[in-house]
């Protein structure tokens, strides 16, 4: 039996009279790709400030290798094992993709700051094992033209496969995935969704991501979970999500509209949008 790595429960949050998330449960997997579609307002990233602890629940529970998430500060989030990318990319835009790519190595420091101060043979070591890590990302992103250029200079899709490095260098064991097509052209996107295999396959990185291009979340997507309004519409292989009858109302109009388009000769069989942001 494959073994749960995060398992949220009847997750709930309000804010002020507003219910984003209500009642959403589910189990991820070690070692798969999980995806939480749906449209606009749908609570997918609230799911997501949840898990980083962005976010508290008022109800509910979230437990990462069986212990309890909602009992960590929000700094501790990374040093267990879980990185993540935001769907407006947040880098340090003046420094270089090398030193932010070192910045995701901070969690594995174990020197302290006298060690720092001296330059010790422990302290050499570590910035030698950083840099290793650091350089076994570059390469697998192929991101070594782009080692020594400043952020602030780079093409919009260059800085989203950068942001990607930097979760990378942390070693997660979970991989969070705020809509990583954002902004990308069809190019981009293919080579995001090799990436993904790869980070899966290669690294065996567990991944949860949020997406809007079904096409992406069909190549690379283990299991999906639609969400509409803040509760979970459906969950399955990414073909029995697509074709449940509550995902296509929320995503196209009412089950008979889309019926009533399936009988006219003329007409395309209506299919969920390749771009549903949510």
């Amino acid at each position: 039996m494959t073994e749960i790595l995060l398992s949220a429960k009847d997750l709930s949050v309000r804010f002020g009279g507003v219910l984003a998330v209500n009642q959403v449960s589910f189990d991820v997997r070690r070692g798969e790709v999980f995806t939480l579609i749906g449209p606009n307002g749908a609570g997918k990233t609230t799911v997501f400030n949840l898990i980083s602890r962005i976010y508290t629940p008022t109800t509910g529970t979230i437990e990462f290798e069986g212990r309890p998430l909602t009992a960590q500060p929000p700094h501790r989030i990374a040093s267990l094992g879980i990185a993540r990318t935001f769907q407006n990319i947040e880098l340090f835009e003046h420094a270089s993709v090398l030193h932010n790519l070192l910045i995701g190595r901070h969690t594995h420091r174990r020197t302290g700051i006298f060690s720092e101060m001296f330059f010790t043979p422990a302290v050499r070591a570590a910035e030698i094992a950083a840099r290793r890590k650091v350089e076994q990302v570059i390469e697998l992103l192929d991101l070594q033209h782009h080692r020594d250029s400043m952020v602030a200079g780079l093409p919009y899709g260059v800085r989203k496969v950068v942001e990607l490095a930097r979760a990378l260098c942390t070693e997660p064991k979970l991989l969070l995935l705020d809509e990583p097509s954002s902004g990308l052209n069809v190019e981009e996107t293919d080579d995001m969704a090799f990436w993904i295999q790869d980070i899966q396959h290669e690294l065996g990185i567990t991944v949860l991501m949020v997406e809007h291009d079904m096409t992406l979340v069909s190549k690379v997507s283990d299991r999906v979970l639609a969400m509409n309004q803040g509760e979970v519409l459906a969950m399955g292989t990414p073909r029995e999500v697509q074709e449940h009858a509550g995902v296509i109302e929320a995503y196209l109009g009412s089950v008979e509209d889309v019926s009533s388009l399936r009988r006219e000769p003329s007409a395309p069989t209506p299919a969920l949008p390749r771009s549903a942001r949510g």
